[in-house]
Formats: structure tokens, C-alpha cells, sequence
């Protein structure tokens, strides 16, 4: 889909990234230019590669501050000179793409409820046919990774090559500690099927608490994200969008020092050997594992054919209750959680449903 990035440096041929990897950080929105402008200053001695600011704001309900607008462009143009930093702002129409090429914005950002609709991501492709621009592309407000990298394929189809998606969670009917649920296993996904767009993660929006973005942060880059998106305004407080979630430049400052940017290799002779014999007891443990699997199998497939001599239904419900139960408290005693055993059994129920329906199809 796009070309290989460096394997320690994807964002190498971007040109912006100072350290290891990409920080981009600013408020939520730019609310007035002195704010903008002193946010942007103090976040300069945190040697972020980019200022962020929002001037369009999709907000769920009407008559609440939406953005500052086009006006919005001209402030962060002075935040630039004034920083040298370069500056990226979320667009949701042609008319905002339009905007910002002409105010000279060096990077862009898709929101997660433009991501969501098709409709809206042709048209910003459309618009952007042709442009050599850096966008990040975020993820969907529903845990969707076809409909996530289908807004990167529309916009790598419009010739776009310095394209990256941004995790910042996905939206819960459910109560959680998360504003937005992580689903981290996505994202994981999304870097197994295309390691050549880099993964940021935006902490901020995933927890919705100022508190809780060091150890989302931290999560990600130990699953080796490429860089962090983080909120911070001059004065969170006073923010007149997503307060709570926002740090100052100072807590800010703190969480970058405080926090373990994992390598995806070690140069260490001890290491590698050490983790190499680990990994040949894993490789052992999977084949057991596979063949205990295939021997469930082969015992189901007998079970299957006994039940359609006798004509009896293939669920059991009091007996898969049963295998469930058993199986999580085993598995807890095991130290493996409740939550994986549930998982793992129903994968392999579901697959003795298809092994039983096959013998059903054999004797028709």
C-alpha cells in the first residue's frame, strides 16, 4: 500500500521527528491567539516535533463551542514562526483541506467521526489528489479495522504517501474507566497487516483523564507504537473543550521524562541468546498445543457422527456450560485469567460446532 519505512525510524522521510519517536502534543482547541501562541511556547521546551490544535470541533451537541475556525489557521501560522515547530489540525471537509494547503499547514489529521464515513473519506481524498502532505488517519468511533484501513486506502489510492493512523480508542455504551475502550488488540492487528504505516497512539482521548495518560502512553510504546498524540493547554482548567483530559506544559514535561520508549531490538549478546531459547520453548509449547488441538478435533468429529446415528442435536447447552465453568476455574488456578479462558473456549467450541456440522453433512 505505501513504501517500507525505515525499520527504526518510520517517520524518517517525514523530516520532523526529533528523537525516537514522533511527539506531537498541543490543546484541544485554539481558543484565542494568546492561547495558542503561549501553549505552543512553553511546549517548545518539550521538544515535541509537532503542535497540534483543533478549530473545527465536532461536537455531539449544538450551541457548545465548536472552534474557532478559519481565523484559527492565522494563529497557528504565528505559533510556527515563533517555534519553528511544524503545526497539524484536524479537517473534516474539502473546505478545511482547502484552507489549511493555503495557509501553509504542514500536517493533517482525520478525526475519528470522518473516519467512520466513507462518504466523507472520498472527498477528502478527493480534495487532497495529488498533495504531498503528511496525514494521520484515526481510528473509527467503533472497534471497525476494515473501515479504519479503508480510509487509508482511499487516501493512498489519491496518490498520499506519508500516511499514519492514530489509536485514540473507541466509544463504549458501557461505563469504564476509559472514556474511550483501548481494544488494543486492533490496533496490534492493524500493525501485523500493514507494518509500513506507523501507529500513533493519542492517550489523551483514550482515557479522557489527565491522570491516566502516562500509563496508556507507556502501554503503547511497549507495544513499540511510532509516537504519542497528547493534549496539553497552557492553562487546562480554563479549556473550553476536553479539560479534564488536558495537561500543562509543565505535566507534560514530566510524563516525556518519565516515560520508557522500548526498542524493538538489543544489540545485547546476553539478550538475544537468552530470548532465543525462550522462544524454542515457546515454539515446543505451540506445537503441543496444536497437537492437543487437532486430537480435540479428531474426538469430535467421532462425537459428531455417534450424535447424528442416534439423531441427536449437535448443542449441548448444560454441557458446554459445564466445559466453560471447569475450564476458567482450571484455567485461573493456572494463573491464566478469566477473560482469556473465556475467549479460548469459545474459539474452540465454535470450531467443534463446524467439526460436528461436517459429519452431520456426511451422512445426508
Amino acid at each position: 500500500m505505501l513504501k517500507a519505512p525505515n525499520k527504526n525510524n518510520p517517520f524518517e522521510s517525514w523530516k520532523i521527528v526529533s528523537g525516537p519517536k514522533l511527539i506531537v502534543a498541543g490543546p484541544c482547541s485554539a481558543e484565542s491567539e494568546d492561547q495558542l501562541v503561549g501553549t505552543a511556547r512553553e511546549l517548545v521546551h518539550c521538544n515535541i516535533d509537532v503542535l497540534r490544535a483543533g478549530i473545527w470541533k465536532p461536537r455531539t451537541k449544538p450551541g457548545t463551542f465548536a472552534g474557532v475556525g478559519k481565523q484559527g489557521l492565522a494563529w497557528l501560522a504565528r505559533a510556527k514562526r515563533e517555534t519553528a515547530l511544524p503545526v497539524i489540525v484536524e479537517v473534516a471537509t474539502p473546505g478545511h483541506v482547502e484552507a489549511c494547503l493555503e495557509q501553509g499547514i504542514d500536517l493533517l489529521w482525520i478525526g475519528a467521526r470522518t473516519t467512520v464515513n466513507p462518504f466523507s473519506m472520498q472527498e477528502l481524498a478527493d480534495a487532497l489528489q495529488g498533495v504531498d502532505i503528511p496525514v494521520l488517519v484515526k481510528n473509527p468511533i467503533n472497534p471497525d479495522i476494515d473501515l479504519w484501513l479503508g480510509a487509508v486506502e482511499r487516501l493512498a489510492r489519491a496518490g498520499l504517501q506519508k500516511i499514519a493512523v492514530v489509536h485514540r480508542g473507541f466509544s463504549s455504551a458501557t461505563e469504564n474507566v476509559y472514556r474511550n475502550r483501548p481494544h488494543w488488540t486492533i490496533p496490534i492487528e492493524m500493525k501485523l497487516r500493514h507494518p509500513e504505516i506507523p501507529v500513533i497512539c493519542d492517550p489523551s482521548h483514550i482515557s479522557g483523564d489527565s491522570r491516566l495518560v502516562f500509563a496508556v502512553a507507556q502501554k503503547a510504546l511497549d507495544l513499540l507504537f511510532d509516537g504519542l498524540m497528547i493534549e496539553a493547554h497552557v492553562a487546562p482548567e480554563t479549556a473550553l473543550s476536553d479539560a479534564r483530559q488536558q495537561l500543562s506544559p509543565d505535566q507534560l514535561a514530566q510524563v516525556l521524562q518519565r516515560l520508557d520508549f522500548k526498542r524493538a531490538h538489543s544489540d545485547n549478546a546476553e539478550f538475544t541468546t537468552t530470548l532465543e531459547q525462550l522462544r524454542e520453548q515457546i515454539d515446543l509449547a505451540d506445537e503441543t498445543i496444536i497437537a492437543s488441538l487437532a486430537n480435540r478435533m479428531r474426538i469430535v468429529d467421532e462425537i459428531g457422527r455417534y450424535k447424528q446415528k442416534n439423531h441427536v442435536a449437535i448443542l449441548q447447552p448444560e454441557r458446554w456450560k459445564e466445559i466453560l465453568t471447569s475450564r476458567i476455574d482450571a484455567g485461573v488456578r493456572r494463573n491464566l485469567s478469566e477473560r482469556f479462558m473465556r475467549e479460548l473456549y469459545r474459539c474452540i467450541h465454535a470450531e467443534s460446532i463446524l467439526h460436528q456440522e461436517a459429519q452431520f453433512k456426511e451422512d445426508d
